[in-house]
């Protein structure tokens, strides 16, 4: 997905004529620390709380040290992925998206990105998640896809934490099945070591249990 895709067009930029208190408004309206300046529709830099509140005058024009003129921005054709590294990198809670003349057209927020990624995870879907850790070298999508689909159930999403000075990897997989039993000993019998699993076993004499006790409270 392309930034423009996840920009919100109505996060209005401050002008450079605009005060400090002015900022500090808008951040708390849109629930970030930092926000973009444009000027005449050109992107300039963005400002940030915590060099607001490092002056004494926050009624005065916005000054040019609250401006961070580094290149905190992503231009509408880049991925989701640039825009969460820059995000990372810096620490920002908003994300100013530009064209290709360097006009401001929008932003993304922290909360925009987490919304993207929770649907890419499939985290409204039910079914089990299995965390795997494996070398390297022995990490095999298509065995992993094997493993799943032959135990009636589909890989709705799959992440891979990785370090760079590491050997080993961990897999996270989320899969369509709630009752995942019938998974993990397939894939402990391959070279995955089992992390961690959660699924939702289906206890049906629970089921009957409490539908019987509400029954009863009915009856009285």
């Amino acid at each position: 997905m392309k930034a423009s895709q996840l920009i919100k067009e109505d996060i209005i930029p401050l002008n450079i004529t605009d005060n400090a208190s002015e900022a500090l408004n808008r951040m708390n309206e849109y629930n970030t620390s930092h926000f973009p300046i444009a000027d005449n529709g050109k992107f300039i830099g963005v400002i940030s709380e915590v060099d607001i509140f490092n002056h004494d005058d926050i009624k005065s024009e916005i000054q040019k040290e609250f401006i961070r003129f580094d290149n905190f921005y992503v231009n509408e054709n880049q991925y989701i992925y640039d825009v969460l590294k820059l995000a990372n990198s810096h620490k920002l809670s908003i994300i100013p998206v530009i064209d290709n003349e360097g006009e401001y057209i929008g932003s993304i927020t922290q909360n925009d990105i987490i919304s993207f990624f929770a649907k890419s995870m499939s985290i409204n879907s039910p079914g089990g998640v299995i965390i795997l850790e494996v070398n390297i070298n022995d990490y095999s999508l298509t065995e992993i896809a094997n493993i799943v689909e032959s135990n009636d159930a589909k890989v709705l999403s799959l992440y891979i934490i990785s370090d760079v000075d590491s050997t080993k990897m961990e897999i996270i997989i989320k899969v369509s099945k709630l009752n995942i039993s019938s998974l993990l000993q397939p894939c402990e019998g391959y070279k995955y070591l089992m992390n961690a699993s959660f699924g939702e076993e289906i206890d049906y004499a629970d089921i009957k249990d409490n539908y019987d006790s509400l029954m009863n409270y009915l009856n009285v």
